[in-house]
């Protein structure tokens, strides 16, 4: 394949992730800044949680943070121009995701097991599991690139990737839904028939699209190496 060609298949991944980056920045720069002043300010009263040095609330803040910031740079990540011109800076940048991701996941699971979700225990268990997948495909992204086994370790980045976007695409469903019908079957308490539904949706199913495409992907390359 001639670079031409090659250069404009990479574009649409290109701007597919500057433009998912573009989206979740707003969200991304809300979290980061409640996790911040959650760790440096008094907030209270009238928080719903406890005040800085409190281990559970010093956790969730601190989630909050590497969580929005590993919203905007997981996308920016998968960028081909930053790892095939920049390798150490996709290398370095892919540390500072998988650390922050890392500690996204333990200190949101922290807060989980030590003082629950204002859902209760159906979204509890979800969350729980949002927070461990994230945990691993972060292990297994840094773990593949250790071992030079590229492919595997793109896979697992994208998992990663689709992980980091799913608590902005919690927020972008509500938003749809409640433009759509006014917030039907939602509820303050998140006991609805939509909020029990939505805190598995916000990352299942798009984890799932993505494993089909790779199986996908896998199916077409193999049938273009098979001989005519």
């Amino acid at each position: 394949m001639s670079r031409s060609r090659r250069r404009a298949r990479l574009w649409p991944a290109t701007l597919a992730a500057l433009l998912l980056a573009l989206l979740a920045a707003p969200f991304a720069h809300y979290a980061a800044t409640l996790g911040w002043a959650g760790l440096t300010t008094d907030l209270w009263p009238g928080n719903r949680f406890d005040p800085p040095g409190v281990a559970s609330s010093s956790a969730i803040y601190l989630h909050m943070l590497a969580g929005g910031a590993i919203t905007v740079l997981a996308p920016l990540q998968t960028l081909p121009a930053i790892r095939n011109r920049a390798p150490a800076v996709h290398r370095w940048s892919g540390r500072l995701v998988v650390a922050a991701a890392l500690l996204t996941a333990a200190a949101g699971l922290l807060w989980i097991f030590d003082r629950g979700t204002i859902g209760g225990p159906h979204m509890s268990y979800a969350f729980a599991l949002y927070g461990a997948l994230m945990g691993v495909a972060a292990a297994q992204t840094y773990r593949f690139a250790r071992a030079r086994q590229f492919e595997r370790h793109r896979r697992w980045a994208l998992r990663l990737t689709v992980l980091a976007l799913a608590s902005w695409a919690y927020r972008v469903h509500y938003g749809v839904w409640f433009a759509a019908t006014g917030g039907i079957a939602s509820n303050a308490a998140f006991t609805g028939l939509f909020d029990r539904i939505q805190i598995w949706a916000f990352y299942l199913p798009y984890l799932a699209a993505l494993e089909l495409w790779f199986r996908l992907r896998r199916g077409a390359r193999a049938t273009s190496a098979t001989p005519a």
